[in-house]
């Protein structure tokens, strides 16, 4: 659908069941997200809060909350706009099937950003503190914006042509913000926005930001996208919402998009940072304080009814797994058409998204050998660990397609079958020691400080997994079977880097007392009946709580001509480190409240 704001879209939902009104006054003390948390786990609609306890705007979150309702929101124009990114991907497919794509160059150029000065006398002026003030955890530094679309030009390419708009996550008070002047952003140097402020700080020059608030669905899910080279979020956003991204610019030259709710504009000074944090995150734990860069606020404008949408950050599944399933959607081929060879590629969800990756490549190397082993999959590893925001990722297990065609990334019990049948630990284990990982997973040793390893998996099966542990298999220690083949074991909490590795030297001793052929795979864990409850839990446990060089073990491992490798089980010690992040606990109290307001006469009554 073309919506012209927020407004209309949330209107749309209601009329066609989608959303549901929260009547009561909510605290944005942790009640808000409390609320949305919990009608998302029951997949329920998008919500509406009308009175937000300290503030004058109503507040709409969980618009993405289903892959249904994300996709009815599009419905017009999600066909158009996939044939859009795959021509972007593959421009040689215009001239094999002309007719197909025959309207998709008009959809690129009718979606061009639109320069309106209309909208200016819509706009009035707020401040950061009569915002709703949202913590969705309760050691959150302060309140946050969760769904931001922030806006950068190229200080040496002006123009909105040039210019990147992303989502990362702003700090609105606390710390030692001062109220209403300052803001902290969150982001990598490597983003689009990034680029822009090294630029700016190379000329001693400050970097003007605008940060956008609401507006049409396509406004917000555009600034997530990752678009082919060429291919701009505006126009990417005019596209998806069958409506050009309007602008104008304000007295001092900020652009603003007319079609927000909410801008907030102001200026980051070169080199000019605060601690930013803590801050409930992806993972499941808190990202802690560290310095980031600091924006001065201009000024705060808000449309007239303005709604002020947000999301909640968690352990996942959240919300922004629905953004994910809707981005793959439209740019699923994207990404295999840049790296040659690969099928597809899926970043875990269940295991905080980027410590996780499952790929599917070709293995067309040397057929004529006796045994097919990892070759061509190992080069695409490398091109995957190189790509953007893969390069995040600390486990990659890669399968080669011409062993099961109907092997998918994104079933992941399935999957890790697969490879563990398949995988050599003498040969098929390949580390990248002292380097770069997420800024947000603490299992390193140092901010953006890790290691990554390739599970890499070619030829015929070599073990038939185990499916259940016989009566012979003894441990001392607490165990399950937590999927076929995957052992997890519970040991005493780690101390130091020096008593977890004689826990684990110990423990590698007991295990050598039994058959271990069909058992390929061993978890270290804190709690061995919550990690093998559920695939979701070992994933989120295993590849959250491990650094893969230090963490790492194995039955009978040797190292030889700098390789590592293993002639039994492969150990992943995923016990909580004293230098891990806390993870994600929510307030007892709080969620008395929400159970309340799921009573008859409330309004959650039947949806939670």
């Amino acid at each position: 659908m073309g919506y012209k704001s927020l407004a209309e879209c949330v209107a749309d939902l209601e009329k066609h069941g989608h959303l549901i009104r929260i009547k009561e006054e909510v605290d944005p003390y942790l009640e808000m997200a409390a609320i949305h948390l919990r009608v998302y786990e029951k997949q329920g609609p998008a919500l509406l809060f009308e009175k937000v306890k300290g503030s004058p705007f109503q507040a709409v979150s969980n618009l993405f909350g289903t892959i249904e309702r994300s996709k009815f929101m599009f419905r017009d124009s999600l066909p158009k706009v996939q044939e859009l990114v795959e021509l972007r991907s593959d421009p040689m497919k215009a001239l094999k099937k002309p007719f197909k794509y025959i309207g998709t160059g008009l959809t690129a150029l009718t979606a061009l950003p639109l320069k309106q000065s209309l909208f200016k006398q819509t706009f009035q002026k707020t401040t950061i503190a009569a915002i709703p003030q949202i913590v969705n955890w309760p050691m959150d530094g302060g309140p946050f914006i969760t769904m931001p679309q922030v806006f950068t030009e190229d200080i040496d390419k002006p123009g909105v042509m040039n210019s990147n708009l992303g989502m990362y996550r702003i700090q609105l008070a606390g710390n030692d913000y001062i109220q209403d002047k300052e803001i902290g952003l969150h982001y990598q140097i490597h983003r689009g926005i990034g680029v822009h402020q090294t630029k700016a700080n190379a000329k001693g020059q400050p970097l003007k930001v605008s940060i956008f608030v609401g507006g049409p669905p396509s406004h917000p899910l555009a600034a997530v996208m990752p678009l082919p080279e060429g291919l701009s979020e505006l126009t990417f956003a005019g596209a998806l919402g069958n409506r050009r991204f309007r602008y104008f610019r304000d007295e001092e030259d900020f652009v603003i998009s007319a079609d927000a709710d909410f801008v907030i504009t102001g200026t980051v000074e070169p080199h000019d940072n605060k601690p930013e944090g803590p801050f409930g995150d992806h993972l499941g734990y808190y990202s802690l304080v560290h310095p980031f860069p600091l924006m001065k606020v201009h000024n705060v404008y808000h449309k007239k009814d303005a709604l002020w949408s947000f999301t909640v950050v968690g352990r996942p599944p959240q919300e922004d797994t629905s953004f994910g399933a809707l981005i793959h959607e439209i740019s699923g081929s994207a990404i295999p058409q840049e790296i040659h060879g690969l099928k597809e590629v899926n970043a875990v969800d269940a295991a905080g998204v980027h410590p996780l990756l499952f790929a599917i490549g070709s293995e067309r190397y040397t057929p004529y050998l006796k045994e097919r082993k990892p070759q061509e999959i190992l080069t695409i590893s490398n091109h995957i660990l190189g790509k953007n925001q893969l390069s995040l990722a600390k486990y990659l297990f890669i399968a080669a397609k011409e062993d099961d065609e109907n092997l998918n990334t994104h079933d992941i019990a399935r999957f890790l079958n697969h490879v563990l049948e398949r995988i050599d630990w003498n040969r098929d284990v390949h580390f990248h020691t002292n380097t770069t990982i997420d800024t947000l997973d603490y299992s390193g040793d140092g901010l953006n400080s890790g290691s990554k390893v390739v599970f890499a998996a070619a030829g015929e099966k070599k073990r038939e997994l185990l499916k259940a542990l016989p009566s012979s298999f003894k441990l001392d220690a607490k165990h399950a079977l937590a999927s076929d083949g995957i052992l997890v074991v519970e040991l005493e909490g780690y101390q130091n880097q020096e008593q977890g590795k004689a826990t684990v030297a110990a423990f590698k001793e007991q295990l050598k007392v039994n058959d271990l052929t069909r058992i390929p795979l061993v978890v270290v864990c804190d709690d061995a009946e919550f990690t093998a409850e559920n695939i979701n839990n070992l994933v989120w446990v295993a590849f959250t709580r491990s650094n893969p060089a230090s963490d790492i073990d194995g039955v009978d491992d040797f190292t030889e001509n700098k390789h590592w490798g293993c002639k039994g089980s492969l150990i992943i010690d995923a016990r909580k480190k004293p230098h891990h992040a806390p993870e994600l606990i929510k307030d007892l109290e709080v969620e008395k409240k929400v159970d309340k307001m799921g009573e008859k006469g409330g309004s959650l009554y039947g949806v939670i």
